[in-house]
């Protein structure tokens, strides 16, 4: 990849200012027409632009302090998703919205009894007419209390093989039989909710792909999500960096132990690392490329970085650190306190480390799988 980035009078940088100039506090709306909340994608969703050109767009939405619109599950994996195998018309239906944020989206994916070995899904579709009903239950689905829309697998074949025979839909969240219940974290926070299918009906028209081919699609849609989950910042892109902790700790004169040196250099390291891994995934999502194994390694070393990261930041709070309004190094951040209880869910989401190890393993590294349960 070049890094060597365009001037101030490259073409592309001009027509963004410009365009800033004329929208200088755009809408998510404004911004999605405009191509520049997924410029990567094709027309007319984005603008097909290259590595390069994307870095310059972001480059310059962030000098006007121009934020795009948040809907993570929507613009990350719903929406790559539907440009890998939806119909020009759902396309057209659900994706401008989409990219604006006018419409929040969830997965609707893991089940208390499938969470990492998500092929062992029990929810089912069945067939009724113009119709699909939906049976089942489903746990761990961040933002389902404010979504309009959920990508869903369900098991449309009960005979077929464990990962044959599941199906990928579009699910309206407030169609008719569907319960969402909140889980409260130890944090105090709701980010996560466990939703029940009970009798709901889906058009035909909701189905993404070919019947039973649905999990090939899931693994395009956890794909992205794990590029997603390991992007920048210490908590799944929602939180601090190794670098604020090292600013803190440098703004208050260093640390003389030489253990905690140690651990801040290999935070320092380790960010580095996972800078230039990311520089790969991003590259490879702008080109319009599947994520490869490195989605995965990313994902390993970026959420145990997070924790690591959480860990150092309570430890250099000293006593204070049991204190919720108490960051590292006598600082006033409770960012710190919440982040420190949440880092436990990184390992976890998105699919656990054990399983991108085991993912690695088969895929990279030609490793035998597991044996099957007798």
């Amino acid at each position: 990849m070049d890094l060597e980035l365009p001037g101030d009078d490259d073409p592309r940088r001009v027509a963004v200012r410009a365009w800033l100039a004329d929208h200088p506090s755009p809408s998510g709306r404004e911004l999605a027409g405009a191509g520049y909340v997924a410029p990567h994608w094709p027309r007319p969703y984005g603008i097909d632009a290259d590595p390069i050109h994307q870095i310059v767009i972001d480059e310059e939405l962030r000098r006007a302090g121009v934020k795009r619109p948040s809907n993570p599950i929507g613009i990350g994996w719903a929406g790559p998703t539907l440009l890998h195998a939806g119909t020009p018309d759902q396309q057209a239906r659900w994706l401008p919205r989409l990219l604006s944020a006018e419409d929040v989206w969830c997965q609707l994916f893991s089940e208390p009894g499938a969470g990492s070995d998500l092929a062992s899904l029990t929810t089912r579709a069945t067939r009724d007419g113009d119709e699909w009903v939906i049976e089942g239950q489903k746990v761990w689905t961040s933002l389902a209390q404010h979504a309009r829309w959920g990508i869903l697998i369900a098991r449309t074949d009960p005979q077929a093989s464990k990962q044959q025979g599941i199906s990928y839909f579009v699910c309206p969240m407030d169609a008719p039989g569907i319960e969402i219940r909140p889980l409260i974290e130890m944090t105090g926070a709701h980010t996560f909710n466990e939703v029940f299918l009970n009798e709901v009906r889906l058009p035909a028209d909701h189905l993404v792909g070919e019947v039973d081919r649905g999990w090939a699609l899931a693994k395009v849609t956890l794909g992205n999500e794990r590029v997603s989950l390991s992007a920048g910042g210490a908590l799944w892109g929602m939180g601090p960096q190794a670098d604020d902790l090292l600013d803190i700790v440098r703004g208050a004169g260093g640390a003389a132990d030489p253990m905690l040196r140690q651990r801040l250099a290999g935070l320092w390291t380790e960010a580095e690392i996972l800078r230039l891994i990311r520089l790969r995934t991003v590259t490879a999502a702008i080109k319009g490329e599947q994520p490869g194994p490195e989605a995965s390694i990313r994902k390993i070393l970026a959420d145990e970085h997070g924790q690591r990261i959480m860990g150092l930041a309570k430890d250099l709070a000293g006593a204070g650190g049991m204190l919720t309004q108490a960051g590292p190094c006598g600082s006033a951040d409770p960012t710190w306190a919440f982040g420190y209880l949440f880092a436990p869910a990184l390992t976890v989401g998105g699919g656990t480390g054990e399983v991108q190890r085991n993912i690695l393993g088969e895929r990279v590294l030609g490793l035998p799988s597991d044996p099957s349960p007798m």
